[in-house]
């Protein structure tokens, strides 16, 4: 079982060595601000969700210290964070292109679109995180 003013007193510790306030660190593992105030008070025990978005956001945390407060902190010999991985594999499908490489791409048409004997069907924008919007003229 979770010790509620221990664990908030090792998520103090991660946000003390990554400079980070509670509004950050709370915008860092994508959770609303007030939980953070609630887990440092120790009015609230932190949700299973809220650990692991915790332990994916910084790979030098180990789960276990996190929970218990066994082990060291912060934790170098950790391996990449799955997302970082993600990023250097290749494609699955050779034929695709592979949207996370960190080369630049130039456009293999040019971004202007003058000949007017051609309809723009749709606009899609690729974000780095894998997102992406798609827009209908």
């Amino acid at each position: 079982m979770v010790n509620s003013e221990d664990f908030g007193k090792r998520l103090q510790k991660i946000m003390e060595e990554h400079d980070l306030n509670a509004t950050s660190f709370a915008d860092a593992i994508e959770v609303g601000r007030s939980s953070i105030s609630h887990i440092l008070s120790g009015r609230n025990k932190p949700s299973l969700d809220f650990v692991l978005k915790v332990v994916e956001s910084f790979p030098d945390v180990g789960i276990y210290w996190l929970l218990n407060g066994k082990g060291t902190y912060p934790n170098y010999d950790t391996p990449e964070k799955p997302l970082a991985k993600a990023k250097k594999t290749e494609p699955q499908n050779p034929a695709m292109p592979n949207l996370f490489d960190e080369q630049v791409r130039q456009p293999s048409v040019p971004l202007h679109h003058n000949n007017t004997n051609q309809d723009i069907e749709r606009i899609v924008i690729f974000y780095k995180d894998g997102r992406f919007k798609s827009f209908l003229p």
